[in-house]
């Protein structure tokens, strides 16, 4: 049985070498302890500094960006998504989280992590076989994207080939 503070430093290794996310599960049977043992775990190593993000697909250890962070205000529909988010990945951006505005609860954020239309699939997928909605249901289609872009002509790529599917927010959105 390896020891706790031994399993938790062999899980940041791993999760700083992961090629994606880890999921709970995935490092439970690695490890050879329950899912919530890998919960607890993360939990201590984020309590200790990492900067560990847990996404739909698993877990990430959050490395220096290469790159430039930006942030687009969109809207559309929910049958545009995987278009939207497609547009994005296509022009090399990694879609890093979508974030509303929620008139009771403020700033709320999903991570999402999406650098390929691999990962955009794969979300869609489970989007579609859940129960719940995508965030930007509540606030009538309108969210925010925080977007990793290697250089700012992805970023203006990305921008107006959004705008020119009419998906960038803009007061005549409303």
């Amino acid at each position: 049985m390896q020891k706790s503070d031994e399993r938790r430093a062999s899980l940041l290794a791993d999760l700083a070498s992961a090629e994606g996310p880890l999921s709970a599960s995935r490092l439970a049977a690695r490890y050879n302890v329950s899912r919530q043992i890998i919960v607890g775990d993360i939990a201590l190593l984020r309590a200790s500094g990492e900067d560990i993000t847990a996404t739909p697909r698993g877990y990430i250890l959050k490395q220096a960006p290469g790159g430039i962070i930006r942030r687009l205000a969109c809207v559309h529909t929910p049958e545009q998504m995987e278009d939207e988010l497609n547009i994005m990945v296509d022009n090399g951006i990694t879609v890093e989280n979508v974030i509303v505005e929620h008139p009771v609860y403020g700033q709320l954020t999903g991570q999402l992590h999406l650098s390929s239309r691999y990962d955009v699939r794969q979300f869609m997928q489970r989007l579609g076989n859940s129960s719940a909605a995508p965030l930007s249901d509540l606030t009538g289609g309108v969210h925010l994207h925080t977007l990793l872009c290697n250089d700012e002509a992805a970023f203006i790529r990305v921008k107006n080939a959004l705008a020119g599917k009419g998906y960038l927010y803009s007061e005549e959105s409303c």
